[in-house]
């Protein structure tokens, strides 16, 4: 692409005495634009090593796929054929590796990664306890004590519960 060659245009020289008299200089602009010359012929070589140099990248960067199967993680559903066609019972062989994918798919992130894949997932990840709960050791246990006056106010509440579902 060539540069415009500002120094040997008349516009040059328009814009610069209408800035030096006080003038608008985008009025100096629009009397370049307006002279400018027309756009030069497309050069047939040039648009040539384009299109070349755009197939060289884009086969440098393709990658070619031929191990073709189900997307896992799209819903799939499926229809029950006829019961009397023979074409839709008949025995077929299964694919272990499509199955092997549909169920990985199919399983909570805990079970297919070691390691939680985003922050959200950290949170709950070790759901098992670091320490077994021992129901003996009285530091850690507190089970629910019962005297009499908790007993009577259970009796009070579950009474008053009673009268007000019959009303």
């Amino acid at each position: 692409m060539r540069e415009f060659d500002w120094f040997n245009c008349e516009s040059f020289i328009a814009t610069d005495r209408s800035t030096k008299q006080g003038g608008n200089a985008s009025l100096g602009i629009l009397i370049t634009m307006a002279k400018q010359r027309e756009k030069d012929p497309v050069n047939i070589v040039h648009q040539n090593a384009i299109l070349c140099e755009t197939i060289k990248k884009e086969v440098r960067n393709q990658k070619l796929y031929t191990n073709y199967s189900v997307n896992p993680f799209k819903k799939m559903y499926t229809l029950t054929g006829k019961p009397n066609s023979y074409h839709d019972s008949a025995d077929g062989e299964e694919d272990e590796n499509f199955l092997k994918i549909i169920h990985r798919a199919s399983q909570e992130p805990v079970n297919k990664y070691l390691h939680p894949q985003t922050e959200a997932q950290e949170y709950g990840w070790m759901h098992k306890p670091l320490v077994r709960h021992n129901r003996e050791d009285k530091r850690l246990n507190f089970p629910r004590q019962n005297s009499e006056i908790t007993k009577y106010m259970d009796a009070a509440w579950r009474l008053k519960e009673q009268t007000e579902n019959l009303q």
